[in-house]
């Protein structure tokens, strides 16, 4: 008797389905992640373009530059942690502690504006790494963590500077040039963001920093066993993001002229994350990059610009940035071709 084996029915979206065969290669990578992006963000220039005519003006597009420059500096270093498996959602509270340092410390030893800023350094570095230092020593989620870390450094940034702005900077040239100033026609704070970017993009594509950091995210057994050291590496990513949380803080500081506990720095926690998810960041970790993240950052700064443009409540730029993470992290369970939880196969 000659047995037969009957074929298991493929699952939806793996080789065997057909599903996947048929759908577009270029949608499934990073570069189908980022014309999907730049097709956004054109279709967002060229709706506010219309409702508005001063929108698609070099002094408005120089406004979004400068806006989303913050924002910018958080979403890439949120990328990276993302990218070893971590998660930071204290970066918006060591911006408003930064800012405080900064200004504090210009205004009260008047020796002038670097000794303000390696002071916020160094305080973002330290906070940082002792984010890094809980989560790898005290083995604590990175979510609860950081989380943690959201209220207590609010709170510290609201103790130094009794709860309201401190110090005046606006007097000193370093500041007035960071804050205000242009290179080649760009904001100097733009030029920050574009080395900042430049380095941490081939810091991730070019060394075996990057390389092990996909390694971290993608698969922390398989890199443990490959003898990357992994505790040092989370504590190093999270010293990073405080030096750069601390440099949007000294930019704040230099925008605004004074050093803010909580105003301009709330709510960039939810804006670097749903910038690094929608680049094509998977929160998974092992998966991301900087072209896509920047893009990301740019949409949204369009988005939140045209809205304000047309006088739409604030209120319903949080509904839209909610809308949009949600929408990214549907995208990326979608073109895994994971389960839905619950649902059968």
């Amino acid at each position: 008797m000659t047995l037969t084996r009957t074929p298991s029915p493929a699952v939806k979206g793996s080789p065997g389905d057909g599903t996947a065969a048929r759908r577009p290669r270029f949608l499934a990578g990073p570069g189908g992640q980022n014309i999907s992006l730049i097709g956004a963000l054109a279709v967002v220039l060229v709706l506010f373009g219309v409702l508005n005519e001063n929108y698609l003006s070099l002094s408005n597009m120089q406004v979004i530059a400068e806006a989303a420059t913050i924002t910018g500096l958080l979403a890439i270093v949120q990328t990276v942690v993302i990218i070893c498996g971590g998660l930071d959602i204290s970066v918006g509270s060591q911006v408003g502690v930064a800012s405080v340092v900064s200004a504090m410390t210009f205004t009260a030893t008047g020796s002038g504006a670097f000794l303000g800023m390696a002071a916020a350094v160094g305080v973002g570095m330290l906070i940082g790494a002792l984010n890094g230092i809980v989560i790898v020593y005290g083995r604590v989620n990175p979510t609860i963590a950081t989380l943690a870390g959201l209220a207590a450094y609010k709170g510290l940034a609201q103790l130094l500077s009794d709860g309201r702005a401190q110090g005046y900077v606006l007097n000193n040239d370093v500041f007035i040039f960071l804050g205000r100033g242009k290179m080649a026609g760009l904001p100097v704070m733009v030029w920050i963001l574009i080395v900042v970017a430049v380095t941490v993009h081939l810091l991730l594509k070019y060394t075996d920093i990057g390389r092990n950091l996909y390694a971290i995210g993608g698969n922390d057994t398989a890199a443990r066993l490959a003898g990357i050291s992994i505790n040092k590496y989370l504590i190093c990513v999270y010293a990073l993001i405080g030096v750069v949380a601390a440099i949007a803080g000294v930019l704040l500081t230099a925008r605004t002229g004074s050093g803010q506990p909580v105003s301009g720095s709330e709510g960039l926690e939810l804006k670097a994350i749903t910038a690094a998810a929608l680049g094509g960041a998977a929160l998974k970790g092992g998966k991301g990059g900087i072209g896509g993240t920047l893009l990301a950052v740019a949409l949204l700064g369009c988005l939140e610009n045209g809205l304000t443009v047309q006088g739409i409540n604030t209120f319903w730029q949080n509904v839209a940035q909610g809308a949009l993470l949600v929408i990214a992290v549907v995208i990326q369970q979608r073109r895994s071709g994971e389960r839905a939880v619950g649902l059968p196969h």
